[in-house]
């Protein structure tokens, strides 16, 4: 039963570590948004979770991939940052951005963090759209 303990507060630690904020750095490689009216307004966009980093860290929903249930967001990523297979997360009240969106279009910033040898995806921000 000791062992069973001691195995849940390493559990709780490391989750703890995983969920902290971390800042990310933009992903712009080949500087095509460089030039963008909305980049310092991406450049600046915040959930309460930290900086969303700019648009290339984020990507536009197709409306289909996110809906409202009981009262909280959801939206479909790809289960892996390789991967074509989408999944339902659950976005966190603190990851949505609730300015409004210079963009028009609803858009997610997910992390991947990789443990026990697979995936877990955690949205950074989330910025709904009209959904029309």
């Amino acid at each position: 039963m000791r062992k069973l303990g001691i195995l849940m507060i390493g559990f709780v630690a490391l989750m703890g570590l995983w969920l902290m904020p971390v800042t990310a750095p933009g992903r712009d490689f080949d500087g095509r948004y460089a030039n963008s009216p909305l980049k310092p307004w991406f450049d600046q966009l915040k959930s309460r979770n930290g900086a969303c980093c700019s648009d290339a860290d984020g990507y536009v929903v197709e409306d289909a991939n996110w809906e409202m249930k009981s009262g909280h967001y959801r939206v479909r990523v790809p289960e892996d940052p390789d991967s074509k297979i989408l999944v339902w997360i659950d976005v966190p009240d603190s990851s949505v951005i609730t300015e409004h969106s210079k963009a028009g279009r609803t858009m997610v910033w997910p992390v991947y963090a990789s443990l026990d040898e697979r995936y877990h995806v955690w949205i950074r921000c989330f910025m709904p759209g009209s959904m029309t």
